[in-house]
């Protein structure tokens, strides 16, 4: 299964206003494990850098004017998204701004039911903060290097976030066997499998009758005897 974690930097917080998109960062994950491929690009918004959006990701009108235009980026874009889910923190926000770059190139919008909105997710399992931050902090994630946002960076940390969100993680340790179905419980628990035949020693009857030697040239002064009736240290 291949989906895509996504984020973006703006201008500012409606893009109806004419705010733009200056970044998009996302990072491919397959079967709930990040593949290394990503795809990040800083864009020319053609407009003004607010302070206020400045102050979030430090992004300047300046460095951004000898970037190239969503125009020029889309087709690369669309082509690395495919038609794989889109994992988002706030996904409204981020493809509210995708969609308005894409009507301005009169292309078709991102889908609604693409979306896995990461913020919802964790609102349902965990009461109080749920920013990349707190979720971080939660899951142990190391995010000490994110003194400012960045799409790629906070992309990176959102598929680690999303893979302990949704309890990937875990799902990983369950070992399976080779063949034949994984019974489970009425509640979706993997069930223990029992052997069809015990595991054959692996110490021979010489070992064993060795053993028991030494053990009874210990005599009396042994310390299990303090803990153990010696009914059970004669017949270990």
């Amino acid at each position: 299964m291949r989906e895509i974690v996504l984020d973006t930097e703006t201008t500012g917080l409606n893009p109806l206003r004419g705010d733009r998109l200056v970044e998009i960062g996302c990072v491919e994950i397959f079967n709930r494990m990040p593949t290394g491929q990503t795809f990040h690009r800083y864009i020319n918004p053609e407009r003004d850098m607010p302070a206020e959006a400045f102050a979030v990701h430090g992004l300047s009108a300046e460095f951004l004017a000898t970037k190239p235009l969503f125009a020029e980026v889309v087709e690369e874009f669309l082509e690395f998204i495919g038609d794989a889910p889109l994992v988002i923190h706030n996904a409204p926000f981020d493809a509210g701004f995708i969609n308005a770059e894409l009507d301005r190139l009169k292309r078709a919008p991102i889908l609604p039911e693409r979306l896995v909105d990461t913020l919802v997710l964790a609102r349902r399992k965990h009461p109080g903060g749920n920013g990349l931050d707190d979720l971080c902090s939660r899951y142990g994630i190391d995010n000490s290097h994110r003194t400012k946002h960045g799409a790629l960076l906070d992309a990176e940390l959102l598929a680690e976030v999303y893979i302990d969100l949704i309890d990937a993680r875990q799902s990983k340790l369950i070992l399976a066997p080779l063949t034949g179905e994984i019974r489970t419980g009425a509640s979706g628990e993997v069930l223990r499998q029992q052997r069809p035949s015990p595991l054959a020693p692996r110490i021979s009857d010489a070992e064993r009758e060795a053993h028991r030697a030494f053990v009874a040239t210990l005599g009396e002064k042994a310390i299990w005897n303090e803990f153990l009736p010696a009914s059970a240290i004669s017949s270990a």
